[in-house]
Formats: structure tokens, sequence, C-alpha cells
């Protein structure tokens, strides 16, 4: 009976936590990779996404809940949150950027011991990286109606880029996918021509690449991950704080 109670306590944990990762993806700027490192989440989901072919059931089951919250975050905050970063952009990204800042101790907790050089290393350059995407311009809007073969290449890596906003903390996929144009064209691909039954078949094979090269980078990302996790923990935890400070700037600037 404990064992039933203590599951379903996990399961309802992880929910709420996936809740939170959802609502990243929609303030700008924002990663859902930071806020699973803030919750302490970070490697049990690296973990079951490198692991998802080798352990399928285990994997399934450890991020079912999160997903589920995930869903259930965006569904119900969606609308709340584009009024509120509408009304007030400032003071909600403060109310999210200060959660942030206060979760870093669980961060910070795994960085104990004597700092080395390769450790400051390790923290400056995710930290100018992340920073560094305050100031790169926004590209144009691809034409996402005529795309050859080397255009549908290129989407399938659009999202592998853009399942960085999961796999890796204080790096925002929707930026990126601002940056290199694409992801207001893919946006209006779901809800101008998807969701209104025009182009069905184009917009089913944009999403369907899109959605294969987004799959693809959460496998390859998080077993990458997953490798440093074990093979330098601390210098790993380093680059995760430098991702998630560099950040915070990127979140007001593109609001």
């Amino acid at each position: 009976m404990n064992g039933a109670k203590g599951g379903l306590k996990s399961f309802l944990i992880d929910v709420v936590r996936g809740c939170a990762i959802g609502v990243a993806f929609i303030i700008p700027g924002f990663s859902g990779g930071s806020v699973a490192a803030i919750l302490g989440i970070y490697e049990k989901l690296v973990g079951a996404i490198a692991d998802i072919f080798k352990d399928f059931k285990k994997s399934v089951l450890t991020l079912l809940p999160i997903l589920i919250g995930m869903v259930c975050g965006i569904v119900a905050l969606l609308f709340p949150l584009e009024w509120a970063l509408g009304a007030y952009p400032i003071p909600t990204v403060c109310i999210f950027v200060g959660l942030a800042l206060g979760g870093l101790p669980s961060i910070t907790d795994k960085l104990g011991g004597k700092i080395k050089v390769t450790n400051i290393f390790a923290f400056v350059i995710p930290l100018a990286a992340a920073f560094s995407l305050s100031f790169l311009p926004i590209g144009s809007d691809i034409d996402l109606f005529s795309l050859g073969i080397g255009g549908y290449a290129l989407l399938f890596v659009v999202g592998l880029i853009g399942s960085s906003a999961l796999v890796i903390p204080g790096i925002s996929g929707s930026m990126l996918l601002l940056i290199l144009g694409y992801y207001n064209p893919i946006v209006s691909m779901v809800t101008d021509n998807l969701l209104q039954g025009k182009n069905v078949g184009l917009s089913l094979a944009v999403l369907g690449v899109t959605g294969l090269g987004v799959v693809a980078g959460f496998i390859l990302i998080s077993v990458i991950m997953k490798r440093l996790l074990v093979s330098c923990p601390r210098g790993t935890h380093f680059a995760i704080l430098g991702f998630i400070l560099g950040s915070i700037p990127t979140s007001f600037i593109s609001t």
C-alpha cells in the first residue's frame, strides 16, 4: 500500500514538474532544460531519452508523467501567459527569472570543491554562448511552400536545433528558430494551414520532417549529455550553470 502511494506521489510530482517545463516553452528566451535542471530532474530526463532504445518500457514510464505535465502546462497557461506577456511583459518575465534564480542552489550544490581552470572555462564559454544569442539578428522568414530536397534536408537540421530547447539548459529553441527565420513560418503552417484544412499534404510533410529532426536531436543530444554527466559531472554542471545565467538577458530582450 505504501509503495503504491509512494509511486502515485512520485508520478504526480513529475506531472507538476512537467507543467513547469511546458510553461518554459511559452516564455520567450526560456529553456525547458533549464527548468528541468533547476527542479532536479534533468539527469533523469536526459537518461530516459538517451536509453529509449535500450530500455524502452522504463524510459516511457519515466517520461510519461513529465510529458503529461508539459501538455497540461502549455494548454492551461498558454493564453493567460500570452495575455500577461502582452500586457505586463517585464514583470511577467521577472517572476520567472526570479523563480529560476531561486532554484539555482539545486545546481550550485553540485559544484562543491576546489575550482579548477577547466571549471572556469566550462562555465564561461556556455555563459558567453547563451548571452550572445541576445545580440544575433532575427532572420527573414523562410518560404516553406517552395522547398526542394535541400530545403527539406535543412528543415531536418532545423528540427535538430529546435530540440535543444529541452535538452540543453539555457538554450531557447524558439529563439534559435527565430534567428534562423523558421519559427514564424512553422507556427503559421500549423495555425493558418493545417488547422484550417489548407495545404494539408504540404503542412504534414514540413511538420513531419521537422518532427523527425526534433526526435533525432532529443536522442542524440541526450546521449551526449548523459555521457558528459557520467564522465565529468562537475564540469558539466558548471556548463549548465553558465548556460542558464547567460540566457537570462535573452529572456528580457526577446520579450
